[in-house]
């Protein structure tokens, strides 16, 4: 029989540690045949103990390697030129990245084939592996950093009294059945690569900073610190009717806290770029990478119709009483300023979606913004929600809607428009009205 190295075929004179990375990059790649007993040069000089080669074989690669690829290994005892060999037939894994488990998912773990060698693969080629293996779903595909703590995430379930443990990790997604970690668990862990950036501006545009901040760590301790640094910031104003004081906050709680759970439930983590949140005097405007998920219109969103992006991340959140259920966030947003003559405005790209939230005690130029009563303000959800369900409204259907008058209809659209609710249009007998893109 004569043995020469190649793509397929390696050739090792004993047992020894590098055998390792053989394996690994044969189940990486097309499979192959190891050859224990031949020398580099195709020289048999055989093996004493074939039975014992194979179960040392065996037993590194059941203690040593991730996933599993113990099924994937096939042994066999030839002889030749009178000597006994072992092959060991390797066949292409369906789980790959294969690695050495005390190397983790990084290219100094991972190998694959390449001519007669054994090579650390590239993070691009890691990735696509994964990719290929898992699926589209960035939460569940494995994760590259299996070296995580959760620290903010136990604290997290301890303070809402649901355990924590593997059983439980296993069953949200966080690891897999063979115990590693998911993007997911990357996501909840304190290791978690994605950022938040925040920043204060003085006035309504970006032309000067007061503060900034980027906040790190497990999306839970994000949550934490981003809420503080926005609710540190939302003043309360006093007004008096009559001899009542009435106090308001320049932002409902409710929709703040909203607006920050869309933002870390249903951003696009398949990207590194961080995502933002802007304070300026007049608003709050909170920007998440990743537009609408294919097949949902802004429409839809407003209506609260939802298709969640991260299903198994958005499962913690609802575990955890974060969130009561999919799709009622905006609604909840929408329905913290009733009756405040201003509504949020939701917009969205193909790679980014943005709520913003206006502030109630704002007054430009010295004057409050114009409110004409509870009635009016009643009139404008209705509007509203016109818009949102058709895409455009006319003057005559929102008059037949409301049973006002043409010179009512006028000055409530005129305020809308001011107010950056709806825009206008179209000229004469095509003028209509819709939301703002």
């Amino acid at each position: 029989m004569d043995f020469r190295e190649s793509e397929t075929v390696e050739l090792k004179a004993i047992v020894v540690d590098d055998i390792k990375k053989e394996i690994i990059a044969f189940a990486n790649c097309e499979g192959g045949k190891l050859y224990i007993g031949v020398q580099d040069d195709g020289t048999v000089s055989g093996l004493d103990e074939p039975d014992g080669a194979a179960l040392q074989i065996s037993n590194m690669v059941r203690d040593a390697i991730k996933p599993d690829l113990t099924m994937f290994l096939h042994y066999e005892t030839l002889e030749a030129d009178g000597k006994k060999i072992v092959v060991v037939d390797v066949q292409q894994g369906t789980e790959r990245p294969y690695y050495i488990a005390k190397k983790g998912l990084r290219p100094e773990g991972v190998y694959v084939r390449q001519g007669y060698s054994s090579v650390p693969a590239t993070n691009t080629a890691i990735r696509r592996m994964i990719k290929e293996t898992d699926g589209d779903r960035f939460e569940e595909m494995r994760s590259l950093e299996q070296n995580l703590t959760f620290e903010a995430a136990e604290k997290e379930f301890l303070d809402r009294k649901v355990r924590f443990g593997q059983m439980q990790m296993k069953t949200l997604g966080i690891m897999s059945q063979d115990g590693v970690y998911t993007n997911l668990g990357l996501l909840l862990s304190d290791q978690c690569v994605h950022t938040i950036k925040a920043a204060v501006f003085e006035g309504t545009n970006q032309n000067q900073f007061k503060d900034r901040k980027e906040f790190f760590g497990s999306l839970f301790r994000q949550m934490e610190e981003v809420y503080d640094f926005i609710d540190f910031r939302n003043q309360t104003h006093s007004t008096f009717e009559k001899l009542h004081r009435v106090d308001q906050r320049d932002y409902p709680e409710v929709a703040v806290r909203e607006a920050l759970l869309n933002l870390l439930i249903h951003r696009e983590y398949s990207f590194r770029a961080s995502t933002f949140i802007s304070i300026f005097t007049d608003r709050i405007e909170f920007t998440s990478i990743g537009g609408l998920v294919s097949g949902v219109t802004l429409n839809d969103v407003k209506m609260g119709i939802s298709v969640c992006r991260n299903m198994k991340l958005a499962n913690v959140f609802y575990r955890l009483e974060l969130i009561e259920a999919y799709g009622t966030g905006i609604r909840k947003i929408m329905d913290a300023y009733a009756g405040a003559g201003m509504l949020p405005q939701i917009e969205a790209s193909d790679n980014a979606f943005k709520v913003t939230l206006p502030n109630l005690n704002f007054r430009g130029e010295g004057k409050e913004p114009e409110r004409l009563g509870p009635k009016n303000d009643e009139n404008i959800e209705k509007v509203f929600t016109l818009v949102a369900e058709q895409g455009f409204a006319t003057r005559k259907g929102i008059e037949k809607l409301l049973g006002i008058s043409q010179t009512t209809c006028g000055r409530l659209l005129r305020q809308m428009i001011e107010n950056g609710q709806i825009v206008q249009e179209g000229k004469g007998k095509n003028t209509h009205y819709r939301l703002p893109q």
